[in-house]
């Protein structure tokens, strides 16, 4: 799990610009599945049948796409001026490493004005920064166009035994656990047909989790995604990292699908919370649930410390957590869903 979660992270495809990194993760969903496809949003659909006529559908999913940055200009002496792609939190940004990615990937520096030239807080407001690459304006002109995205760098990896550090875990964590869960499928007798969905540009407006639950209109969608791991900032509503699933209740969620993944989790020793989520959950799951005629819609969770920064930081524990409730509740479905009924 560490090493595909790993080279998850490390692809490099920012919201709109998934086609550098879904065939890659088609690559990876293949050896579980039956189909593999790319949709023309971009969005990865690996598909494993159980033989069934008219088996009910289950649709897994979790988005592939990260926040970052795009170029918006190249000044004279050869800087690039960005604008964000997704929730970049601006406090990251001064000093920070990034990649340009042009007609090559090209390194670069977010400078900031020096501490006697800066008021306070403005070394944090983007309109002043700019990314340096070290080369002459020339060059970087002829290597980089605007419109390139930009990504943050790679972290330290593991942090202890258990803990692991690196930019995009949201959501490519929850890529890992879906492609640990069709592993852990096959060969396994199934009465319903799988969907697992590695959907694009969450981050912008939870698109690809519309385009692809609609596409497949599936009987039950579960979303993954991650939520706030505790800190010494944030207890409040965080969870902290190794305590396994965190399950989500509230109007987003099904409440019937609900109680029969909590029940999965109890029957199985899964480790799992329950977060209260008393409006928009802020993922794919607010719009798989209101996709066609309505989804029976569940969200599961991994804790993460960090987030949208390059340092996220999770337990590998809480992503295997996810991955075995997965599976174990799909290989305990009936053809029979009209416990779905409310």
């Amino acid at each position: 799990m560490q090493k595909l979660i790993w080279h998850l992270s490390n692809l490099r495809g920012i919201s709109g610009h998934e086609y550098r990194i879904n065939r890659e993760i088609a690559r990876l969903f293949k050896p579980f599945s039956d189909s593999v496809e790319i949709d023309s949003l971009g969005s990865v659909i690996a598909c494993r049948k159980c033989g069934i006529e008219n088996a009910p559908k289950v649709m897994i999913e979790a988005h592939i796409d990260e926040i970052g940055l795009m170029v918006t200009s190249i000044t004279d002496e050869g800087f690039v001026t960005f604008s964000d792609v997704g929730g970049v939190d601006q406090r990251i940004l001064p000093s920070a490493e990034v990649i340009i990615h042009g007609k090559m990937d090209v390194r670069g520096v977010i400078g900031t004005p020096p501490p006697e030239a800066a008021e306070s807080d403005s070394s944090f407001k983007r309109d002043i920064l700019a990314i340096d690459t070290g080369l002459d304006a020339e060059t970087v002109k002829s290597l980089v166009t605007v419109g390139d995205s930009i990504t943050l760098p790679q972290s330290v990896g593991m942090l202890g035994k258990k803990q692991m550090s690196a930019k995009t875990m949201d959501d490519r964590a929850s890529v890992a656990a879906l492609i640990a869960c069709m592993k852990k499928l096959r060969g396994e007798k199934l009465c319903c047909d799988v969907y697992a969905a590695a959907a694009v540009q969450e981050e912008v407006g939870c698109r690809g989790g519309k385009t692809t639950s609609f596409g497949i209109e599936p009987d039950i969608a579960i979303a993954v995604d991650v939520t706030h791991g505790i800190t010494p900032d944030n207890s409040r509503s965080a969870f902290a990292v190794g305590s396994g699933a965190v399950i989500s209740v509230g109007p987003n969620i099904h409440p019937n699908l609900a109680k029969r993944i909590i029940a999965t989790a109890k029957d199985k020793g899964i480790k799992y919370s329950i977060d209260v989520d008393g409006g928009n959950t802020g993922t794919d799951a607010w719009e798989i649930q209101v996709s066609g005629r309505g989804i029976a819609t569940a969200l599961l969770s991994i804790p993460l410390k960090y987030m949208h920064t390059p340092v996220e930081t999770l337990d590998i524990s809480d992503v295997k957590a996810v991955a075995d409730l997965l599976a174990e509740f799909i290989k305990g479905l009936e053809e029979d869903v009209s416990w779905l009924s409310l």
